[in-house]
């Protein structure tokens, strides 16, 4: 075995000794690529640059790190045993144990009622908190990697307000190095919006955050849409002379008007194209039957349009609109346009709309809330961001929390523990990162909660979920053991030592 191992490492050596051989020769500038851009892709390494046993330890430490995260189930069975339970759904189990195979929870409930396989790989979580995979119900990840670099930035398409038929799925890029910082605080789940500068910006998805790719990670591809509603989305920026429609909340409000009306005839036209090709069919199935040669044309089918195509699922109440407006006025314009268009949506950005959460009571929808380091304006108190999630499920609100970032999702859980120290309810500030998230993006019956049969994205933690000072220590994503290293991690250790 030594023999054969000597053997590899020698033919690795001797294969980048001769591509780096090879790379001298072709040129004697010491640069001769490009300055290397993130596009997306990963990049191969300048081997030139390295020495052999350098880049096989540089090699090495990559494999470690990046390896794809499998989504594939488990074969051999997981057991946690002797944790303190937060299932959500069932209360707290003060010493219990959870079993996770081939990716679902198979067991759950107090230490001495479950039944732990013979060949289960048994953790003993004695001190341990366990919980579900926390839900982030609204980031850019994968979106976007630097902020100030516009290259890596895929967050939103400014050339039209109008743009349903974006899909942030087509954007997403799996090996963000943002998402293994957010796993290692908890967040399993996350929708992935486009950014905030288009009424109509494009169609989220529902990410899980582990996956050999990103056809692994995307779970629900479409699954809402955000219609934005702030005057942000004002194309006024830049002096009079640079305007362009639309400038005004009125030419905001006309355009979304428009578009949704020009999606129902779009929706019309094909609906009496499908009619009379099927009356054709029929039709023909006569003539055929009656030996009559007479034969009428097939209909010409429109010319299909992308754009109003992706909103006749919202105008026929299947996905979910996210409708984010912030002052009172705006919050007002933007429901009479949904309700006009019966439109099934859920509220977000309201945090600037106390005066009038009677009225978003009365909507009876879900609404996002978040984050927690918004200002209060001048005429609003000082804990009004803080104290809105509580005083919502006072009004009877289903709430969920989003970090509304790719930076800060692993600020989840702090959004929600903030909320009960201003007034809601501790069981509730949970719920909003698991089980009410899950329901409202239509994903309760595979996550949200510590219940058998669902998907095993679990949490284990030294402590309270909501608490600042807590430390996770293991994440499962589908009953698979989460590297819990990131590149933060990484950097920590070099420059601790």
């Amino acid at each position: 075995m030594k023999n054969k191992i000597k053997i590899k490492i020698n033919v690795i050596l001797s294969g980048v000794a001769a591509a780096q051989s090879a790379a001298a020769t072709q040129s004697k500038d010491p640069y001769p690529h490009p300055m290397w851009m993130w596009s997306g892709r990963p990049r191969p390494l300048p081997l030139t640059l390295l020495s052999p046993l350098t880049l096989l330890s540089h090699l090495t430490l990559l494999s470690l790190l990046l390896a794809p995260l499998s989504t594939q189930a488990q074969d051999k069975p997981i057991a946690l045993k002797n944790a303190k339970l937060l299932t959500i759904t069932h209360g707290v189990i003060e010493n219990g144990s959870v079993v996770m195979q081939n990716g679902k929870i198979t067991a759950v409930g107090a230490a001495t009622s479950v039944t732990i396989p013979p060949d289960a790989k048994i953790i003993d979580a004695t001190g341990m908190t366990v919980y579900p995979g926390l839900i982030d119900s609204e980031t850019s990840l994968g979106l976007t990697e630097i902020s100030a670099e516009n290259a890596t930035n895929d967050m939103i398409e400014l050339s039209d307000e109008i743009m349903p038929h974006m899909h942030t799925a087509d954007a997403f890029h799996a090996e963000s190095a943002l998402i293994p910082v957010a796993r290692l605080n908890g967040i399993t789940n996350a929708i992935v919006a486009p950014g905030g500068a288009d009424t109509l910006p494009g169609q989220d998805s529902f990410i899980q955050l582990a996956g050999n790719n990103a056809t692994e990670m995307l779970l629900i591809r479409d699954n809402a849409m955000p219609l934005n509603f702030t005057g942000d989305e004002r194309r006024n920026k830049g002096g009079f002379e640079k305007r362009k429609f639309p400038s005004t909340r009125m030419g905001l409000a006309a355009q979304l008007r428009q578009a949704f009306i020009d999606a129902q005839d779009y929706k019309a036209k094909w609906g009496e194209y499908e009619r009379k090709k099927s009356d054709a069919g029929q039709n023909q199935n006569q003539n055929n039957n009656n030996n009559n040669k007479d034969k009428k044309s097939d209909p010409i089918p429109p010319k299909r349009d992308l754009k109003l195509e992706a909103l006749i699922p919202y105008l026929e109440g299947k996905k979910t609109i996210v409708l984010a407006a912030q002052s009172p006025s705006d919050l007002q314009t933007a429901v009479s346009l949904a309700n006009e268009f019966h439109l099934k949506f859920v509220l977000n950005h309201i945090a600037h709309s106390q005066p009038v959460l009677d009225y978003v009571a009365s909507l009876k929808v879900p609404v996002i809330v978040g984050p927690i380091y918004e200002a209060p304006k001048e005429d609003e108190r000082y804990d009004a961001v803080y104290s809105l999630p509580a005083q919502l499920y006072k009004r009877g609100v289903k709430i969920l929390f989003a970090s509304y970032s790719a930076h800060n999702v692993r600020n989840l859980p702090d959004a929600a523990g903030f909320a009960t120290a201003f007034g809601l309810p501790y069981d509730e500030a949970l719920k909003a990162i698991t089980i009410n998230p899950a329901e409202v993006w239509g994903v309760a019956d595979q996550l949200g909660s510590l219940d058998l049969g669902k998907t095993a994205n679990i949490v284990v933690a030294n402590g309270d979920p909501l608490d600042v000072k807590t430390d996770v220590k293991q994440v499962f994503i589908q009953g698979h053991e989460v590297p819990m290293t990131s590149r933060q991690t990484q950097l920590r250790d070099e420059y601790s030592k």
